[in-house]
């Protein structure tokens, strides 16, 4: 998110005057209820596609670990990204929809929190993690798998206001 400089021009909020990478100051927004939305998807081949909904990839159910592994990822994106703040989410949601026609699988999260800043990166990260660990479980039968189209689909709550892609 950018702030307006004195002059009107976007600023970046990471970095401090001197060039320095800073934690934005948070403390004098209030706790408001936010949400952000991300997707992205993982393509295979329809032969991958289905090993996945058959239940028997080598390494267990794909669809479920991935689901875990992102709700996992998007609690712990304070730790993974270096000035994000810790927060208390109130929900994260993962879900997983099998797509013939890519083939492969859409993956969307849904993050809320009660809090003074935004959950944008607690849901990119969730799909991220989630993605790369489909990418994980049966990369041992297709190497060529790509994970594609990573992005904030909507954001809800906060001073920037309401943002749909």
């Amino acid at each position: 998110m950018a702030d307006k400089s004195a002059k009107g021009n976007p600023a970046l909020t990471h970095i401090g005057a001197g060039g320095e990478a800073r934690m934005v100051d948070v403390s004098d927004k209030p706790a408001t209820d936010r949400e952000a939305v991300a997707e992205g998807r993982v393509v295979m081949s329809k032969a991958s596609l289905e090993l996945i909904l058959s239940g028997n990839a080598k390494k267990g159910d794909v669809l479920g670990t991935a689901r875990v592994a992102g709700i996992m990822a998007a609690k712990r994106t304070s730790d993974l990204i270096p000035l994000c703040h810790p927060l208390a989410l109130s929900k994260v949601t993962l879900d997983i929809e099998p797509d013939a026609a890519l083939p492969g699988c859409i993956v969307r999260a849904t993050v809320k929190v009660t809090g003074p800043t935004g959950v944008e990166m607690e849901a990119l990260t969730a799909v991220s993690i989630a993605c790369l660990t489909i990418y994980d479980m049966i990369k041992a039968v297709e190497r060529g798998i790509r994970i594609e189209g990573i992005h904030l689909v909507a954001k809800r709550g906060g001073k920037s206001g309401d943002y749909q892609a």
